[in-house]
């Protein structure tokens, strides 16, 4: 995954010196939930998707990776985790092919009004928990109000190099 992947479409409304507020569109996902930790979870979750978006549907169509990779952050979610690709904006939920497994489920989403922290390197759950704490003190400090559940965002294929890495931790916000 890169940059010249498809990216969900949203209007830049804020800009702070060390996180952004942005205005989502609405867009279809590829969703699957996994029980287990959270390294475990997102490969897991990744190769469910992966092989839908692969052939492993109904029509046995191709589509198109798009970045990022989205799943639920490792804090206070009781081991229970989704993971999903945002489809690409040509497909609607009409023309998209059903998955062959039934742990893939295709929705339309709206993320809405978000809050979003950029971090590099590797998406550790370490790393992720440090990046949300930081975020929601930045938020707080702002007055913005948290409305959901932090999520976590991955630009990259697993082979670039950890200095070159894009993620983002990300909540939506009233």
């Amino acid at each position: 995954m890169g940059s010249e992947l498809e990216t969900p479409k949203y209007e830049l409304i804020d800009k702070d010196r060390q996180f952004e507020i942005r205005m989502y569109e609405p867009m279809i996902i590829a969703i699957t939930e996994i029980n287990s930790s959270y390294s475990q979870s997102a490969t897991t979750g990744f190769r469910r998707i992966a092989n839908y978006i692969f052939g492993g549907n109904d029509q046995n169509m191709e589509i198109a990776m798009t970045a990022p990779v989205l799943s639920s952050s490792p804090v206070n979610n009781n081991g229970i985790y989704n993971v999903s690709f945002v489809m690409p904006s040509k497909h609607t939920l009409s023309n998209l092919p059903k998955p062959n497994y039934e742990n893939v489920i295709i929705k339309e989403h709206n993320l809405g009004k978000m809050a979003v922290l950029r971090f590099g390197g590797w998406a550790t759950e370490g790393k992720v928990i440090k990046y949300q704490k930081r975020l929601e003190k930045m938020l707080i400090k702002k007055q913005h109000i948290i409305d959901g559940d932090f999520m976590v965002a991955q630009y990259n294929s697993p082979w670039i190099l950890p200095p070159f890495r894009r993620n983002e931790i990300m909540v939506r916000i009233k």
